[in-house]
């Protein structure tokens, strides 16, 4: 900052001791020639001298008023550097205006409009050889006026899709730094021809970050996992929070992109390799993994299968639902055995109110909530965790669903199918009595010592045997 100040105030002074010393020489050739340049054969030679000193002096204060003006209104009033082809079209227009007064003021006798009117064929002949030139220059106008990108902005141009940071826009082209710190110059009739990707650099920008992992890995846990890992990197704005979300079912993936906003976008590589490191590391720390091109092969065995650990978590599961109570260990294997199990995102419905049903649901692994609708709106009467079951009166009578059920958690539930149940009644018919007394306890609240609950539960486990009886086609 010091060294900007003292070349700041080194080059006032050189400029100042110029234009001092110009106005002094032609303050001296004009008192000194005086009386020649009025009069005389060769007046118009003495006043070249005279036009050229005082044209050089015209210069002098127009480049004082650019710097007085364009310093003065952009960056210290709107805060941004002005254009400096904004600047030269000012500097060029205004001293033009006073070269030609001057001119008209010393050579009074010289018609300007015939001088230039008899120098067509000469500018048509300029005009051709510099057509490239101006080109170039009235396209920087243009990009200009409509002012797409300004200097410290960060875009993409042309065929072979130059990328870097706006240094600054010239008579002919375009100047950017490329990330590699080189320089590329773009023509500016080029650019004007091409579509530009501009990313301003007081806004926030957007990046995408592509990633893919296995189809047996939770996309919930994805999710939240990567969210966190990444919203708090630098870089990243804490404006916006990151969005995770999945951008495609591949063939050997689950493929995933990460968006998010950049305070400095001039900085994205390193920013965006700073994010691939932070996914990679919380994917491992979480069990989860990357996928690639896989292929599986299975081979049959015969012979009983051993139980695996799933298969044991699903037993000791449904031997804690108080429904199976009166079931054996056998019966339980076997009930377990034709149980299939379903995952559900949060936010998901597993059952409507009104749809048929024939199973029961005993929650496995997280939660839902049980909503019933009133006047068009769902209110929530139950949460059920781990462990708890609903549904089961579609399974053993076939009633419609009376509530939805919703996950709260990604959730993974165990549904017990009617042909589970149907092989149990046909060969221990006695259970269909036990447990119809134990849906009925469930179902009227029994209380202890209230004999009126009792005979609640008595008369609804009599009305629930028959259903069951007829809806399996018992005896």
């Amino acid at each position: 900052m010091v060294a900007s100040g003292l070349s700041r105030k080194g080059r006032a002074v050189v400029f100042m001791s110029a234009t001092i010393l110009v106005a002094l020489v032609l303050y001296v050739y004009v008192s000194v020639l005086g009386e020649h340049l009025t009069a005389g054969l060769h007046t118009n030679l003495l006043k070249i001298p005279v036009l050229a000193l005082s044209a050089l002096l015209a210069y002098l204060g127009v480049r004082a008023l650019n710097v007085a003006l364009f310093d003065f209104v952009f960056r210290f009033r709107r805060g941004y550097e002005a254009p400096t082809l904004v600047r030269n079209i000012f500097t060029l227009i205004a001293f033009t205006i006073l070269f030609v007064l001057i001119f008209k003021w010393q050579f009074t006798d010289i018609n300007l409009g015939a001088l230039f009117t008899t120098s067509a064929i000469f500018g048509v002949i300029i005009g051709l050889a510099l057509q490239d030139t101006l080109g170039n220059f009235f396209s920087g106008i243009s990009l200009h006026a409509d002012r797409p990108f300004q200097v410290g902005d960060v875009i993409v141009v042309g065929q072979q899709k130059h990328t870097g940071v706006v240094e600054g826009i010239t008579w002919r082209a375009i100047k950017i730094r490329t990330f590699s710190n080189h320089v590329v110059l773009v023509a500016n009739s080029s650019a004007a021809k091409e579509a530009i990707e501009v990313a301003p650099r007081n806004n926030l920008n957007a990046r995408l970050v592509f990633f893919g992992t296995l189809f047996t890995d939770s996309p919930a846990k994805t999710i939240h996992v990567v969210r966190e890992a990444v919203h708090d990197a630098d870089n990243i704005s804490r404006k916006i929070t990151p969005i995770v979300r999945i951008r495609n079912l591949g063939e050997s993936a689950i493929e995933w992109e990460i968006k998010y906003w950049l305070e400095d976008y001039a900085k994205y590589n390193d920013t965006d390799a700073l994010v691939r490191q932070r996914v990679w590391y919380a994917l491992r720390r979480n069990g989860l993994a990357f996928a690639y091109p896989t292929r599986t092969i299975q081979v049959e065995r015969k012979g009983p299968a051993k139980p695996t650990t799933a298969e044991e978590a699903i037993i000791d599961r449904l031997s804690a639902v108080e429904v199976f109570a009166p079931l054996s260990l056998d019966e339980i294997q076997k009930v377990a055995a034709t149980t299939v199990a379903h995952v559900f995102a949060p936010g998901e419905t597993l059952i409507r109110a009104g749809d048929a049903g024939a199973s029961m649901f005993v929650v496995h692994n997280g939660r839902v909530q049980v909503q019933v609708t009133e006047n068009g709106r769902a209110r929530a009467v139950a949460v059920l965790d781990e462990g708890d079951f609903f549904g089961e009166m579609g399974l053993f009578t076939g009633e419609p669903r009376t509530a939805n059920v919703v996950a709260l958690d990604e959730t993974e539930v165990l549904e017990i199918g009617h042909e589970a149940m149907r092989g149990l009644f046909e060969k221990n018919p006695s259970l269909v009595e036990s447990i119809s007394w134990t849906i009925a306890e469930r179902r009227a609240g029994l209380a202890a010592g209230s004999q009126q609950a009792s005979q609640a539960s008595l008369d609804e486990s009599a009305g629930l045997l028959a259903s069951i009886k007829r809806f399996f086609s018992l005896r």
